[in-house]
């Protein structure tokens, strides 16, 4: 197994904290794209699951966020956030030649990961969603209104709704990466982005595996099953899980769920 954690630059200049794991041997490349105010921390036991089947993993830290580089929980557009993605993405591919590359994203990573399959079509040989922020049917973003300033911070209220697993949620709220302001910037790039992904959703192409937690209190499943609808995939699926909150990847089910998703990825490699 080859780990390691390095500085990369993204498109323009700005230096991303990544972190990739790779087995002798291995099948395929999974890039994890993390969600709103957290880091690629949260995501260890995921990576070790994958890594367990052979399956390689980049996951790197949004700017202004962990430790990349950049204002904290701050986007001027949305498109540097697709970007950044395909930098991570770029470079997964470059280092693990002949094999395929999946992208997986939670929340605003799965707003990422939409974005740029949405984008670049033709380059991911499977989109993974989940809990993904694609339509705001919880209006989570609303209340940004002109009178603010892009370079406004809002508190992060979002802890104590992300799980029904209370170790995780106290995990959260004590993990000193986790941001506890989102700048209304931020908020304003999304929304942009959600309009930009409803007016060009027949772009996405690629396979494709939505999930969802029935009772996301953060990010409706109606979301995902909206997004299930308009994408253009052919080879596609949609699964809501019934009384799971958000991160369904780190709900009491969590090991079920993740044994779904690399049995989804193995039959696409």
């Amino acid at each position: 197994m080859q780990r390691k954690e390095f500085q990369e630059k993204s498109f323009d200049g700005t230096i991303l904290r990544v972190v990739k794991a790779v087995p002798e041997n291995s099948t395929g490349v999974v890039v994890v794209v993390h969600g709103l105010a957290e880091h690629l921390g949260r995501y260890e036991e995921l990576a070790a699951v994958f890594n367990e089947s052979q399956l390689a993993v980049y996951r790197f830290d949004h700017r202004g966020h962990g430790k990349s580089e950049g204002p904290r929980a701050y986007y001027r557009d949305f498109n540097e956030i697709i970007e950044d993605v395909n930098v991570v993405f770029e470079l997964a591919r470059k280092e693990n030649s002949g094999l395929p590359v999946f992208v997986l994203g939670h929340s605003m990573g799965g707003f990422a990961a939409a974005c740029f399959a949405t984008k670049y079509p033709d380059k991911a040989a499977g989109i993974i969603l989940s809990g993904a922020l694609t339509r705001d049917n919880r209006e989570l973003l609303q209340g940004v209104g002109p009178e603010l300033s892009a370079t406004q911070y809002l508190p992060n209220s979002l802890g104590n709704l992300i799980c029904t697993d209370q170790a995780v949620v106290k995990a959260y709220m004590e993990d000193p990466l986790v941001l506890m302001e989102v700048s209304v910037g931020l908020f304003r790039a999304l929304l942009a982005g959600i309009e930009w992904l409803k007016e060009h959703k027949r772009q996405f192409t690629a396979p494709a595996l939505l999930l969802h937690g029935c009772e996301d209190q953060l990010v409706s499943e109606q979301d995902s099953r909206e997004l299930f609808g308009d994408i253009a995939s052919t080879d596609k699926e949609l699964k809501i899980y019934a009384k799971l909150y958000h991160e369904i990847l780190n709900e009491p089910r969590h090991p079920e769920i993740m044994a779904e998703i690399v049995a989804w990825i193995n039959k696409h490699l």
